[in-house]
């Protein structure tokens, strides 16, 4: 249980949260969305702490609800995770509809795959909220890099279009797939049609710029630096926000601050861990040379657990992710980082410049589901969606919301139900831990 004492919040990696990191997001996205630092005491029905795509969630839907709600970021709209990822556009979960079905039953298996859907149903409809439509481009690929993973991923296919009737889902053998990615690297997969890619930051301001015109308040460059309650005891509960330049009171709390809360709630930290992963853009390559990469400018993520994903911007550049690291210091030069990955999958780049390189922290779950948590009453955590929060974030973010404003939401209380185990070691020992066991993965990768 917190204490009336404020819980400080660790700086994560360093980074300046006065602008952007030099990203290719932040260099292409038009960045018309302006607020002010909190800068006096104020009272609301909600605070949300965290700008990316769940506490934007979150507050878009309380405000449509009706009720006040603040929102506080340390840096600008989309600082973190939601602003700098693949912008991978994902259906499901990152446990399949059989992993569901052993731990919740055949029905609460389909409930999932329902709010998946709904989830990315969503997602649509805040891309319209963006003139440029967030750059939505459809077609997910998942590329086998083992031949011995082709028969499986062809087998799940099979029971998604026959159990759940997902006809956008398309098996792919070795020369399908080679036809589309112009690497010998692969050996099959599968298509997702209602997958894709897009601008992750113009999503983040997009769902800004929702949030406030429903009635949000967002104050960036305001970090939280402690919650207390507030109020003599056996009164109403009520929380107190603060912040450098003044304090939020609400009754209702949600921290949706990802890889970057840890400290802030301690009761979550043992559930979530907060990973650093690297993307870079080389050089524009021409139309040509960029269809020869991806035949068909779908979006790729493979089968390795420390996963590559890529895909072509745009204006012709190849956005590549790849590497992880399981603490807070990042790589001096991340473009060095991030090339030999690159270049495991497209040798030909080998005479490309890379222009834009940065990293970003995420947060994970052991069993990479995302972890939501009534800490006390009126306090509440959203975190954990283990790289596919792009599409399940904004939603789940838009549930916790609905919940916060009292209405019923029984999505978020089957994901509240998951059993989210503790990492291994503790707060403490969770991050050697981790990198000890995500090295062992990462060599079986290569065998």
């Amino acid at each position: 249980m917190l204490t009336p004492r404020s819980i400080e919040r660790a700086g994560p990696t360093g980074e300046d949260v006065r602008a952007y990191p030099p990203s290719y997001y932040a260099a292409t996205a038009p960045m018309a969305f302006a607020g002010t630092a909190l800068d006096q005491d104020v009272q609301a029905d909600a605070c949300i702490i965290g700008g990316g795509y769940t506490g934007l969630g979150a507050a878009l839907r309380l405000a449509e609800a009706g009720r006040s709600v603040v929102l506080l970021d340390s840096g600008p709209v989309g600082w973190g995770a939601s602003g700098r990822n693949g912008g991978q556009v994902h259906l499901g979960w990152n446990k399949d509809q059989h992993w569901l079905a052993r731990h919740l039953g055949s029905d609460g298996a389909r409930e999932m795959w329902a709010m998946a859907r709904h989830a990315r149903d969503h997602l649509d409809r805040l891309i319209a909220h963006d003139p440029d439509g967030c750059d939505f481009r459809a077609g997910l690929i998942h590329a086998d890099h083992k031949p011995g993973l082709v028969a499986q991923t062809h087998a799940e296919v099979r029971f998604l279009q026959e159990a759940y009737g997902h006809g956008a889902l398309t098996p792919l053998g070795r020369d399908d797939i080679r036809a589309l990615v112009g690497s010998q690297a692969y050996h099959g997969g599968s298509l997702d049609m209602a997958g894709g890619h897009l601008h992750p930051l113009k999503l983040a301001l997009a769902m800004a710029r929702a949030a406030r015109a429903a009635g949000a308040v967002i104050h960036p460059h305001s970090r939280c630096t402690g919650i207390a309650p507030d109020g003599p005891p056996g009164t109403a509960q009520a929380w107190r926000v603060t912040t450098p330049g003044g304090t939020v009171r609400a009754g209702q709390v949600l921290v949706a601050t990802g890889g970057y809360a840890t400290g802030l709630v301690p009761e979550v930290d043992a559930h979530v861990l907060p990973i650093n992963n690297f993307i870079a853009t080389t050089a524009p390559l021409g139309p040509e040379r960029a269809a020869a990469l991806i035949a068909g400018g779908q979006a790729v993520s493979d089968s390795r657990f420390v996963v590559y994903y890529f895909r072509i911007t745009p204006d012709h550049r190849l956005l590549f992710g790849g590497g992880e690291r399981y603490s807070w210091r990042l790589p001096a030069d991340i473009a060095a980082f991030v090339r030999p990955h690159m270049l495991r999958v497209f040798p030909q780049l080998a005479d490309v410049a890379i222009d834009h390189a940065w990293g970003g922290t995420l947060s994970i779950t052991p069993h990479r589901l995302p972890h939501a948590a009534q800490i006390a009453p009126g306090l509440w955590s959203l975190s954990g969606f283990s790289g596919l929060g792009v599409v399940l974030a904004p939603w789940l973010g838009g549930e916790i919301g609905a919940a916060m404003a009292g209405l019923p939401s029984p999505a978020l209380d089957l994901v509240r139900h998951l059993p989210t185990p503790r990492f291994p070691g503790g707060t403490l020992l969770r991050w050697p831990t981790m990198a000890a066991a995500m090295t062992f993965f990462a060599l079986r990768d290569r065998l």
